[in-house]
């Protein structure tokens, strides 16, 4: 317990201490480009000059200040309008009624070295007198600024641990949006968060797939072109290239601008700050680079000083996102008159000339200055400046607990803290209609306009305003361009294309090429049966079963049906032959007809004879059913009469066969067989055999019978429409009862050989069975190994094939005789007997 007393006595007496030691600043102290005292006072950090020199370090002597050169424009309006703010406020009687408002404005010259400067010197206040006692309290109440996010965050990162807030106008990445890193931080732009995402959106909806990428190696390009590519890549977009430098890098940014040239992509994406972008421009426009469509940040794309005869050759139709324009009334006068009557530090009419010299040379190039004003209607920083001083103006208003007609409490402390809480609360709007108020990570809402540069009739370029991006919106409706109005790369009135691979086109599928983005593919036209009816497909879809691809490979069309008809050739000529076979089987019937009372008529039983000739008719009828579009009838049809013509043809020719046999064996004495095989029982031999065919195909048709049936298997890019034999067993058994008909009637027929010559018919149906069997053996393998459509016209063939075999085997001998040689059909002839030869 002791202890710990003695400890806290201790802390007590050295706190003490420090609150009554003087201070005093170690160095030279940095003082402010432009301030005025007030009763509060605001600090502002912006770069009015943009190129520093740095002293020799000999560490001899004491080192030299640094030099700063070359104006930056677009900030010296930053702390202009900063000026004017506070000025407008001051006159105001509702806005800090008796409470003036003071600044202290400094001059960072671009540099982080001189950001740091800065920043302690905006902390630490005038010079300290004798006997000036530190009270660790900040001598400002908030810091406007900086321009520019590396720097915002060195000035944020130094100031945090004093609570002082810092308000920026145009620092906008995205890592100043982490309250844990940056509890004080507010600014009156959108993060970089939205933009990133806007440029990806803007790419994509032009259609660009290939793109290459430029950046600042600071917090501002390396955070925001981070999170472009993690939106371009998850929307389908491909970076050729990414490459970065830092202004003070000349080499990288050299091979930046080697790299442009030697890429293929016409789109680049440069998120580039406000002085490393002019650089590029000056580099682009010595090596004169032009074609190339820039998107481009709000950090440069409304730059006036940048777009310049030279750049517009490289830069020309630019597109890019900018902050709102905004005018404030009364600034465009306030920079050519009053600022330099009243808030310029150094007038010409104030001092001698010694004086001048001594105190304003660091003032010199800002002169020249004073009677410019053609750039304030393009800057859009500008009224965000504005917005900061008055939410600073608000909050304190707040604090010091101010009423319109009795004043402020001026005697109130105000700690930094306070005005961050305040600035948390802050909900007003400005002269100009906008709303002011900050968001959770201390920023502003997301609006930008969508600038064209452009050149217009007189010669004189300007920033066109071609659409904007609102990320208050839903998210279809953030996005709104009027590409109408749009002036592309050099020139041109046609968008430009920027692809790795042209599109596929339906029909096609995309193969990404290996070793290389997914952006950079082949178009491989899809396969026979599949179709792609998009452009860019990944893959292409197989066509359902009864369909096919057309010949674009984009849509699917029913297959050819294929069957044998009879307005095709091959069905004509079967026709042609099955009609040629009746009418020459109908012209033989009427010539047996004609001379059925001749020996030879009678002689090879007349009956059995018309009885074949008419079933050789319905053979070659037969054939007809098999050709023309199948159906349930003409399935079960065709091969119930093909089977049943056919026996009844090849019974006919058995029961002739045996007729012949039995009539020469009736002529050798003692034998009388004829009266066992006479009329009667051959009719009765062709009426079981023929039943017993008819009885398999009404079997075959009660089991299974044969329909119609769409073969899709065999021929992928064509449907076969056939009969199904419903029952193989059924279509097997009537031809295998056809070929045990067929071989008796040639077995018989052969053990017929050596009958004489004058009366062997034998001789003629074994001629006519061995052309039968012929065509019917080798018509097996044919059926079985034809495709489609002939495996009918394997079958057809058969069938006429077989017909027109035992037509004229069987009966264009007789008819020789009955035409040609009418003296040889005489009876004596007929009965003659010679010598039997074999064969």
């Amino acid at each position: 317990m002791i202890v710990f007393l003695y400890t806290l006595l201790l802390f007590h007496q050295l706190h003490t201490k420090a609150e009554n030691t003087p201070c005093q600043t170690m160095g030279d102290p940095k003082y402010p480009l432009l301030s005025k005292d007030g009763d509060v006072t605001i600090g502002g950090i912006f770069a009015i000059h943009r190129k520093e020199t740095l002293p020799s370090f000999e560490f001899i002597q004491k080192p030299q200040h640094l030099l700063c050169s070359s104006v930056n424009l677009r900030d010296f309006r930053l702390a202009q309008i900063m000026i004017f703010a506070i000025e407008e406020i001051n006159r105001s009687e509702s806005l800090l009624p008796n409470v003036s408002i003071g600044y202290r404005i400094y001059d960072t010259c671009g540099s982080r070295l001189s950001t740091m400067s800065a920043t302690i010197g905006v902390m630490n206040g005038q010079d300290f007198g004798p006997g000036d006692r530190c009270n660790g309290r900040p001598p400002l109440h908030a810091i406007i600024g900086e321009s520019e996010s590396s720097a915002t965050v060195i000035l944020s990162r130094t100031t945090g641990p004093f609570e002082i807030p810092v308000i920026s106008p145009s620092a906008t990445c995205e890592c100043l949006s982490n309250r844990k890193d940056y509890p004080s931080f507010f600014r009156t732009i959108a993060s970089d968060y939205h933009q990133s995402r806007a440029l990806a959106y803007i790419v994509k909806h032009f259609g660009w797939s290939w793109v290459g990428a430029v950046n600042s190696d600071n917090d501002y390009g390396n955070n925001g072109m981070a999170v472009f590519l993690k939106i371009a890549q998850e929307e389908g977009i491909c970076i050729e290239y990414s490459v970065k430098f830092y202004r003070t890098e000349s080499e990288k940014l050299k091979k930046v601008v080697d790299t442009i040239k030697k890429g293929t992509a016409k789109v680049i994406v440069a998120f580039v700050s406000f002085v490393e972008m002019g650089l590029l421009i000056d580099q682009l426009s010595i090596q004169n680079i032009a074609g190339f469509q820039m998107i481009g940040v709000e950090s440069w794309i409304t730059t006036k000083n940048y777009i310049t005869p030279n750049s517009f050759n490289s830069l020309g139709g630019s597109l890019g996102f900018a902050v709102r324009k905004n005018n404030i009334e009364g600034f465009a006068d306030y920079v050519i008159n009053e600022f330099w009557d009243t808030a310029f530090p150094c007038s010409q009419s104030e001092m001698n000339s010694s004086q001048y010299a001594l105190i304003c040379n660091r003032y010199e190039d800002l002169l020249v200055l004073k009677n410019y004003n053609e750039d304030v209607a393009e800057q859009r920083y500008a009224s965000n400046v504005y917005k900061a001083v008055h939410a600073v103006a608000h909050s304190l208003h707040s604090l010091l607990k101010c009423k319109e007609q009795e004043g402020c409490e001026k005697s109130l402390a105000i700690q930094p803290q306070e005005v961050v809480d305040a600035l948390k609360n802050v909900n007003f709007t400005i002269k100009m209609g906008d709303h002011v108020w900050f968001d959770s990570t201390g920023g502003a809402v997301a609006q930008y306009e969508v600038v064209n540069w452009q050149q217009d009739s007189d010669g004189l370029f300007q920033f066109k305003s071609v659409g904007y991006y609102d990320a208050s919106l839903p998210p279809l409706q953030r996005l709104v361009l009027n590409t109408k109005n749009i002036i592309w790369a050099g020139g041109q009135l046609k968008k430009p294309s920027s692809v790795c691979s042209e599109s596929c086109p339906p029909g096609t599928r995309k193969a990404v090429q290996k070793g290389r983005p997914v952006c950079c593919y082949d178009c491989i036209p899809c396969a026979e049966g599949e179709i792609s009816n998009e452009t860019d497909s990944i893959n292409c879809k197989q066509c359902p079963g009864e369909y096919w691809s057309n010949a674009e490979k984009n849509n699917c069309v029913l297959k050819n049906l294929e069957f044998l008809s009879f307005t095709e050739v091959m069905g004509i000529v079967l026709v042609f032959f099955s009609l040629f076979g009746i009418g020459i089987t109908v012209l033989v019937a009427i010539l047996f007809y004609s001379k059925k009372d001749t020996p030879i008529i009678k002689a090879n039983n007349s009956e059995l004879s018309f009885l074949l000739l008419f079933s050789l008719t319905l053979c070659f009828l037969c054939s007809l059913t098999f050709i023309g579009r199948p159906t349930e009838l003409s399935c079960m049809l065709r091969h119930t009469a093909f089977g049943i013509t056919f026996v009844l043809c090849i019974s006919c020719v058995l029961g002739k066969t045996v007729v012949v046999l039995m009539a020469f064996k009736a002529t050798l004495p003692g034998r009388n067989v004829m009266k066992w095989f006479g009329p009667a029982q051959q009719r009765l031999s062709v009426l079981i055999f023929t039943l017993i065919q008819v009885l398999i195909c009404v079997l075959w048709l009660t089991i299974s019978p044969p329909f119609p049936y769409k073969n899709m298997k065999y021929y992928k890019e064509k449907i076969i429409l056939e009969c199904n034999l419903g029952s193989t067993i059924g279509f097997w058994a009537v031809l295998g009862y056809i070929g045990l008909l067929a071989a008796l009637c040639f077995i018989l027929s052969f053990l017929a050989r050596k009958l004489p010559d004058n009366f062997n018919e034998a001789k003629f149906i074994t001629f006519s069975m061995l052309i039968f069997c012929a065509v019917w053996i080798t018509f097996i393998p044919a059926y079985v190994s034809s495709p489609g459509k002939f495996t009918v016209a394997v079958e057809i063939f058969a069938i006429l094939a077989s017909s027109f075999g035992l037509l004229f085997c069987i009966f264009a001998p007789k008819c020789y005789i009955i035409l040609l040689k009418p003296e040889q059909n005489t009876k004596q002839n007929i009965m003659g007997k010679t010598t039997s030869r074999s064969y």
